[in-house]
């Protein structure tokens, strides 16, 4: 099953209250799963599939070894696995993503000339991050 989207904008959550995009914190000890998202996304725009994120993340948290990485990838993806929309980039720290027409996702802040461009595009589907609260 694929998290990944084509030719689509999820902006951030309606509930989210961050005004604009903000750097998610390291965390103690080990980085948060926003963070290593943010450091994904940030550093290679357009690089990554939300698959190649979201394994990206789960390798890095678990400690996948190199040797692993294949075998690893097929069992994560083997379960259901939850999307970009539930990230917490979008639901608390105020970062839209772009997916561009072969699947590569980038970040765009709340606030920012290139995030509302992206979210009035016409030619792009559109869905919001998740809520926090029902």
């Amino acid at each position: 099953m694929s998290t990944d989207y084509r030719n689509v904008f999820i902006e951030a959550a309606p509930d989210c209250p961050a005004t604009e995009g903000e750097e998610p914190p390291a965390g103690r000890g080990n980085p948060t799963v926003a963070r290593l998202q943010y450091e994904l996304l940030s550093q290679a725009p357009y690089e990554m599939s939300s698959d190649d994120v979201l394994f990206a993340v789960h390798a890095a948290r678990t400690g996948v070894p190199p040797s692993e990485m294949d075998e690893a990838r097929a069992a994560f993806f083997a379960k259901d696995q939850a999307c970009l929309r539930a990230s917490p980039l979008g639901k608390r720290y105020g970062w839209g993503t772009h997916h561009d027409g072969e699947g590569r996702v980038a970040l765009y802040g709340l606030g920012t000339a290139e995030y509302e461009r992206l979210a009035r595009d016409p030619n792009l589907g559109h869905k919001a991050a998740m809520k926090s609260r029902r």
